[in-house]
C-alpha cells in the first residue's frame, strides 16, 4: 500500500510534527514570549491558528439533508459540540495540517462518482457505487464521543451504517483476520498528497486497519453524515470510518478501498511513528503519548482549543463496556 517504514532513530520532532508547524510555531511562540509550555502542545494542536486568530474563508460544500432513524441505545444524554466547530477544527492532512486546513481547501474535492472496492479474503469481491448504495440503507444516527489522539475531544451526531453489515455482504472467508482501509489517492485534488511539506511529510494514499472482531463489532460505523446531513469534504465526505473507543486517526476518512486479509494491515501513522502510535490506537488514560499525558482531554468548544474545558479521560473513551471483551487477556501497554 505505498507505505515507507521508518526506523525510530531516523525520526525528529520536526518529522512527527510537520516541519512547517514546527519551526512557525517555535518562531511565533519565542515571539509572544510564552516559553517551553506552549511548545508542549500536542502536534497539530492549531497553535498558529489560534495564537493569530485567522479567519475562515471557504465556502462550504452543498450538502444534502438525510433520511435516518435514531435508535434509543445511541442517544446518550451528551451535547453535541457546535456543527460549526465540529466542521471547521478538524485533522485532514491530505489538506493540510492546520485545523482550518480541511475546510479552507477541501471544498473543490469531487465526491461524484464515488465507488468502493471491497476485496481480499471474500467470497464476493464488489464495487460499491456510493451514491446509489446509500438510497439503499437504512441509515442510523449515533451520538459518539470522538477522542483526538492529541487530547482533545468532541462529541458528535453521526450519520450511518454498522461497519458489518458491507462486510458480511461480502462473505468473508476464513482467513479474513483484518480489515484494510485506503483514502482516495489524488494530489491534484488533495494538495496534501501533492506536497510533503504541506501534508505533514505522510507517505500517502492514507491507510489504515482493524481487527476483525474489531470491525464486526456493533459500535464500528460507515458513515456518510453528521449533524443530519451528508458528510462535508473536510469531515471525509463521502463515507468514512468512526470506531468510537479509538483515538480519531483510526477513523479514515473518503474512503475508496476495503480490503479483508490475513495478516495485520500497515497503518499510515504506526509506520510513521510507531513508538508513538500503534496499531490499536484504544482510549487509555493510563497508556500516555510519549510526549503528552493521556489522562485528560480539552473538550473543544467555540474557542478551539484555548477555549476549552478540561475533562478526565475515560477508559476505551467511555465504551469500556461494549469493547473491553475485545482485549480480554491482552497487555495494554504493549498492544496501545
Amino acid at each position: 500500500m505505498r507505505i515507507k517504514v521508518r526506523k525510530k532513530s531516523e525520526l525528529k520532532e520536526h518529522q512527527v510534527t510537520p516541519e512547517g508547524v514546527y519551526h512557525q510555531r517555535r518562531r511565533i511562540v519565542q515571539g509572544l514570549g510564552l516559553g517551553a509550555a506552549a511548545l508542549s502542545l500536542p502536534a497539530g494542536a492549531n497553535v498558529l491558528s489560534n495564537l493569530l486568530g485567522k479567519e475562515e474563508t471557504a465556502a462550504p460544500s452543498s450538502r444534502m439533508p438525510l433520511t435516518f432513524e435514531r435508535p434509543e441505545a445511541y442517544q446518550p444524554a451528551l451535547t453535541p459540540t457546535a456543527e460549526k466547530v465540529a466542521t471547521s477544527y478538524n485533522n485532514f492532512y491530505e489538506f493540510g495540517t492546520d485545523k482550518s486546513d480541511p475546510l479552507r481547501y477541501s471544498q473543490g474535492l469531487q465526491t461524484r462518482p464515488w465507488t468502493i472496492e471491497i476485496d481480499g479474503e471474500v467470497d464476493k469481491p464488489q464495487t460499491i457505487d456510493v451514491w446509489a448504495w446509500l438510497e439503499k440503507q437504512q441509515l442510523e444516527e449515533r451520538i459518539y464521543r470522538h477522542r483526538c489522539v492529541e487530547a482533545w475531544s468532541m462529541v458528535i451526531p453521526w450519520l450511518g451504517v454498522p461497519l458489518a453489515n458491507i462486510i458480511k455482504a461480502a462473505n468473508p472467508t476464513s482467513k479474513a483476520k483484518y480489515v484494510a482501509f485506503e483514502t482516495l489517492y489524488d494530489p491534484e485534488q488533495m494538495r496534501g498528497q501533492a506536497s510533503r511539506f504541506v501534508g505533514g511529510g505522510i507517505d500517502y494514499p492514507y491507510v489504515e486497519g482493524l481487527r476483525i472482531d474489531e470491525a464486526m463489532n456493533p459500535l464500528s460505523l460507515l458513515v456518510v453524515g453528521m449533524y443530519g446531513k451528508t458528510l462535508p469534504n473536510q469531515n471525509g465526505a463521502p463515507v468514512r470510518l468512526v470506531v468510537p473507543w479509538k483515538y480519531g486517526f483510526k477513523g479514515i476518512k473518503s474512503i475508496v478501498r476495503i480490503t479483508l486479509t490475513e495478516r495485520q494491515p500497515p497503518c499510515t501513522w504506526n509506520q510513521l511513528a510507531s513508538y508513538e502510535y500503534g496499531f490499536y490506537a484504544n482510549v487509555n488514560p493510563n497508556v500516555d503519548h510519549p510526549r503528552w499525558s493521556q489522562a485528560s482531554e480539552r473538550v473543544i468548544g467555540e474557542g478551539g482549543l484555548f477555549g476549552s474545558q478540561r475533562q478526565p479521560t475515560l477508559m476505551f473513551n467511555g465504551y469500556e463496556e461494549e469493547v473491553a471483551s475485545l482485549y480480554a487477556g491482552m497487555d495494554l501497554r504493549k498492544f496501545y
